[in-house]
């Protein structure tokens, strides 16, 4: 009974995570709601029973790609800093 209320609920999360992504305007504020949809997603792998594909995609999903993308968006000028 539980466990099917967290696979209706984990991906509606994933969905609001995915969202937010999209439509904030801070890139690093959308890059955090990526990181979030990523650790979300881990968790729905666990629970479905793929601990492999959750380690995998907690690592690279939501470690290693906002790492990437943090250190990309510092590296960028923003074009509000110029007027």
């Amino acid at each position: 009974m539980i466990l099917e209320g967290i696979h209706i609920i984990l991906p509606i999360l994933i969905v609001v995570a995915a969202a937010f992504a999209v439509l904030m305007k801070d890139l690093i504020a959308a890059a955090i709601a990526v990181a979030a949809m990523s650790l979300l997603l881990s968790l729905e792998f666990y629970i479905l029973q793929a601990p492999d594909v959750a380690i995998a995609e907690a690592g690279v999903g939501a470690c290693l790609t906002t790492a990437i993308l943090v250190i990309a968006i510092k590296a960028t000028k923003r074009m509000e800093e110029d007027a």
